[in-house]
C-alpha cells in the first residue's frame, strides 16, 4: 500500500518545479504520502498558484 501512496505523490512531483519534496508515514492503520514545498521559492510559487493541487488532480 505505501508503494502505491508513493506513486501518486511521486506522479505529482513529477509535474512541479524543483524545491518540492516526497515523504511517508505508516501509521498503526494508514500510510500516507505528502508531497511538500520546501524552499522558499517552492512555498511561494504553491501560495500563488496552489501548484501541490493542480499537480495532485493531473
Amino acid at each position: 500500500m505505501k508503494s502505491i501512496c508513493m506513486n501518486y505523490a511521486n506522479n505529482a512531483l513529477s509535474r512541479l518545479p524543483d524545491g518540492y519534496e516526497v515523504t511517508a508515514h505508516t501509521g498503526t492503520n494508514r500510510v500516507n504520502a505528502e508531497v511538500k514545498a520546501e524552499t522558499f521559492a517552492a512555498r511561494r510559487d504553491n501560495l500563488k498558484n496552489n501548484s501541490i493541487l493542480k499537480a495532485v488532480k493531473g
